[in-house]
């Protein structure tokens, strides 16, 4: 059997490689697919807020300086496809495992530079009280545009790459043009947390209880638990999100179910603590994570984070939900995979007119197994 090239900084993923490319934040469900990803989003710009007002202005320019922003307009260009005909909103979610700076001491392998190995494209209907977040796999192959390099040169565009190496490449604007290319869907905005900002939000908050149905026991990411509930600190909750093996079929789809779980359970212990009712631990949070925190320009502020996050404090918990890309196992190296059709055609239609997601669109024919 053929396989395919794999360009540098492309990390593992497979269901048969040995090494594990850590993952970094989680992505939304256990079972059933009801998500909150709007709401926790909307829910750190309230707390943000909430923070700087108790401690002070000077605490805020602080906080407000910690945020990095991105002019995906002056990076991307005007190629790029026609926004959404209605007042709803498209919002690409990274997260990032660069080794640099804080998140040198996070890592487990030997891994260089830095991937995205979680990516959300987050929908956000007309009225705004009810979203989607499409999980796309890092193993995906896809076509990654010309785009400009982490070095400043023009990287010259290529087919059948791996979707996280663009990030390692090129960066966060290259990884919105790929993603809006793959799509056709244009991203209003973006959102990027690396390794540092999830450990701390999750050790600020006292850890997150997640359930499991078996044993997980990952020599790769480290994580060691038995079936049931246990209350993961963050360095066990990056574990967590980074375990593949022995779970499903080992591969990448396995994982996001991982993240899925992660992430609901998250959610849920954010909005059982009275974090607006204790500035100081709001302001732990809120520091912790603005400091790992890179967005678009047009929301690299904590004002601009207030506004947005006020614009989609309508959506419903129980009417949102998280799916995964449908993918089927590449002909040419099933370690990979690659967006099925017509399933993944009849998602992007609905996100590109706001439309009604049909259920055929939900369904993916590599499923990666059955989530602990």
């Amino acid at each position: 059997m053929t396989h395919a090239p794999t360009e540098p900084g492309t990390g593992s993923g497979s269901r048969h490689e040995p090494a594990d490319t850590p993952a970094d934040t989680p992505a939304g469900p256990p079972p059933r697919r009801r998500r909150r990803v709007a709401r926790w989003i909307a829910g750190c710009a309230v707390v943000l807020i909430t923070a700087t007002g108790a401690t002070g202005y000077w605490l805020y320019s602080e906080l407000d300086s910690n945020i990095k922003g991105v002019d995906l307009d002056r990076a991307i260009g005007d190629d790029r496809p026609p926004k959404l005909p209605t007042s709803g909103q498209n919002l690409l979610v990274l997260g990032s495992d660069s080794r640099a700076g804080a998140n040198a001491a996070l890592g487990t392998g030997h891994v260089s530079g830095a991937r995205s190995d979680t990516a959300l494209v987050v929908h956000i209907p007309e009225g705004r009280t009810r979203a989607v977040a499409v999980s796309i796999p890092r193993d995906t192959l896809v076509t990654r545009p010309e785009c400009t390099g982490r070095d400043g040169t023009k990287l010259a565009g290529a087919k059948r790459v791996m979707f996280n190496s663009v990030y390692s490449l090129a960066g966060p604007a290259c990884v919105v043009k790929t993603v809006e290319q793959l799509s056709g869907v244009r991203m209003d905005h973006f959102v990027e947390i690396d390794f540092a900002g999830f450990k701390g939000l999750v050790d600020a908050i006292g850890g997150v209880p997640v359930t499991v149905g078996q044993d997980i026991h990952d020599t790769s990411s480290g994580l060691d638990i038995t079936a049931g509930t246990h209350r993961l600190n963050g360095t066990q909750a990056l574990q967590f999100v980074r375990t593949r093996h022995g779970i499903g079929d080992g591969s990448d789809l396995g994982r996001i179910g991982l993240q899925q779980k992660f992430l609901t359970a998250l959610l849920t212990e954010i909005k059982h603590q009275d974090l607006l009712g204790s500035p100081a631990k709001a302001y732990t949070i809120a520091d912790e994570l603005t400091a790992s925190l890179t967005t678009d320009s047009r929301l690299a502020s904590l004002t601009k984070l207030a506004e947005f996050g006020r614009s989609v404090n309508g959506i419903d918990p129980a009417g949102m939900e998280t799916i995964m890309l449908p993918v089927r196992y590449d002909t040419q190296d099933p370690n990979r995979v690659v967006a099925a059709q017509p399933q993944a055609d009849r998602l992007w239609r609905a996100l590109r007119t706001d439309g009604t997601i049909p259920a055929s669109a939900r369904k993916s024919p590599a499923r990666g197994g059955r989530t602990p």
